[in-house]
C-alpha cells in the first residue's frame, strides 16, 4: 500500500530554512529504510520514549529524592517539562519540533541515581579507569547499551540527534582541537570515530532550544520544589529583582491569593518571561548572521538560542540562590553524603562479585574482563540503577543503608 505523505502534511510544514530538514537528514550509523508515515525525526522522538532507560527517569533524583514526596520532581518530570518548553521554542522560531523535542527527551538519559551526588561518586570511584560523565554515558545508552533491535545495538538514531546530544551545550572542541570544557570523555571520541559528530561546531537550533529549555525549566521547579519543601520562602525569592517583580505583579492582580497559587502563579510567569526572552534574542541573532541552512547555523560560532544580558544575570542569580538555600542546605547535604556512600559501596562489592549485578545481560562475562573494562561494566550497571533499585540493592548486600529521608 502507498501513503501519501503530503496527504499526512509532510512537506507542507512552515519550518524556516535555518531548520533541521527531517528529509534530508545525514542518516542513521546503521541505514535503514524510511518510514513511509513519519518523519526521520519523528522516529527518533519516538524510538526515545519506548526505551528502558526513558522508563527509569521515574525514579531517578532530580533534587528531592523519591522518599520525599510524590510531589517532587523527578528526572522524568523534568525531562517532559524540558520538552515541552523546546517544543514551544521551537515552534515559534520555526525549526523542526520534533528533533527539538527528541534531543530534550533524551538529555538526562545518562544521570545516575542520586542526582549529581550519585554521578559525582561514581565519576571519583571510576577515575582509575577514565571517569564517568553522564552526556558520554547518555551516547552510550543510544548507541551500545540499549538492547532493543535484531540488526543493531542501541537505537540507532539520526546524526542530528546524535550531534544534538553530545553538543547541546555547545562545541566539544576548538578547531585546534582541544577541548573547550576539558578532556573529551573517550566514549565520546570513540564514537566519533566511525560516525564523525563534529566536535568543533555548534548543534543545531533544534538542540540549542533543547539546552536552554533546561535551564528555564529546572531554575522554575527548583524553586516551586524549593518552596514545597519549605528550604525557600517567599521572603528569599523577594532577594532576587526579577522575582521580586514578578510576585509584586502577582499580588497587585491577585491580592491575598492563597500560598500554592501564588506559588504556581510566580512560576508560570517566569517561564514565559524567560521563554519570550530566548526568542527575542534568537530572532536578533538570526537576523545578523542571516542563516540559509541548517549548516550554517552550526558554523556560526555563536550560540543563537540564549538568554539576553539581563535575563542571563537573572538566571545567574536563581543558581546562586539554589546552590545556597538548597543544594548545600544541611540536611540536604547529609542525604547527599549517604546516597554517596551507597554508590561507592556498591561499586565496590560488584568489582570484587561481577555476579551480584544479577540483571545485567554481561555479567556471566565479566569475571574474565579486564580491569578497566569490568569497572566500565560496572559503571553501567550502577548509572542504570534508580534510586529505589538502588537502595534496595545496597540493603541486600551490607548490614546497614544510609537513611535518605
Amino acid at each position: 500500500m502507498t501513503i501519501d505523505r503530503h496527504a499526512l502534511g509532510y512537506g507542507n510544514s512552515d519550518t524556516a530554512v535555518y531548520a533541521s530538514d527531517p528529509w534530508a537528514t545525514r542518516g542513521r550509523l546503521y541505514p535503514e529504510d524510511l518510514s513511509p508515515t513519519r518523519s526521520e525525526f519523528q522516529r527518533d522522538r519516538d524510538r526515545i520514549v519506548h526505551t528502558t532507560a526513558f522508563r527509569r527517569l521515574k525514579h531517578k533524583t532530580q533534587v528531592f529524592i523519591a522518599q520525599d514526596g510524590d510531589h517532587y520532581r523527578t528526572r522524568l518530570t523534568h525531562t517532559i517539562e524540558v520538552a515541552q518548553v523546546a517544543r514551544a521554542l521551537a515552534r515559534a522560531l520555526r525549526l523542526d519540533e520534533d528533533l527539538a523535542e527528541g534531543v530534550a527527551l533524551v538529555h538526562d538519559f545518562g544521570h545516575t541515581p542520586f542526582g549529581h551526588t550519585g554521578e559525582d561518586a561514581l565519576h571519583e570511584v571510576l577515575l582509575p579507569y577514565g571517569g564517568f560523565d553522564h552526556n558520554a554515558q547518555s551516547l552510550r545508552i543510544v548507541t551500545k547499551l540499549e538492547r532493543r533491535y535484531a540488526d543493531f545495538d542501541g537505537i540507532n538514531l539520526t546524526w542530528e540527534s546524535l550531534e544534538g546530544l553530545v553538543k547541546h551545550n555547545g562545541p566539544l572542541l576548538t578547531k585546534d582541537g582541544v577541548g573547550t570544557r576539558g578532556p573529551v570523555p573517550q566514549p565520546i571520541l570513540d564514537y566519533c570515530e566511525i560516525h564523525d559528530l563534529e566536535l568543533d561546531t555548534y548543534a543545531s537550533l533544534e538542540a540549542q532550544v533543547a539546552a536552554i529549555a533546561d535551564d528555564i525549566a529546572y531554575n522554575t521547579h527548583d524553586i516551586d520544589d524549593g518552596l514545597r519543601s519549605g528550604y525557600l520562602t517567599f521572603d528569599m525569592l523577594e532577594e532576587i529583582p526579577f522575582l521580586a517583580g514578578l510576585m509584586a505583579e502577582v499580588r497587585e492582580r491577585h491580592p491575598n491569593l492563597e500560598a500554592s497559587r501564588f506559588t504556581h502563579e510566580i512560576m508560570r510567569r517566569q517561564i514565559t518571561r524567560m521563554v519570550e526572552d530566548v526568542i527575542s534574542v534568537a530572532q536578533r541573532g538570526l537576523a545578523e548572521i542571516k542563516p540559509k541552512s541548517a549548516t550554517d547555523v552550526r558554523q556560526a560560532n555563536r550560540v543563537i538560542a540564549t538568554f539576553s544580558d539581563e535575563m542571563s544575570e537573572t538566571d545567574r542569580q536563581i543558581k546562586a540562590m539554589l546552590f545556597k538555600r538548597i543544594y548545600r542546605h544541611p540536611e540536604i547535604m547529609r542525604i547527599r553524603a549517604g546516597a554517596a556512600q551507597i554508590v561507592t559501596d556498591l561499586f565496590g562489592a560488584y568489582m570484587a562479585n561481577p555476579q551480584e549485578m544479577q540483571s545485567h545481560y554481561w555479567v556471566d562475562h565479566i569475571a574474565g574482563l579486564a580491569e578497566a573494562a569490568r569497572a566500565r561494566h560496572v559503571g553501567d550497571y550502577l548509572a542504570g540503577m534508580t534510586d529505589t533499585y538502588a537502595i534496595s540493592a545496597h540493603r541486600r548486600l551490607f548490614d546497614h543503608t544510609p537513611d535518605l529521608r
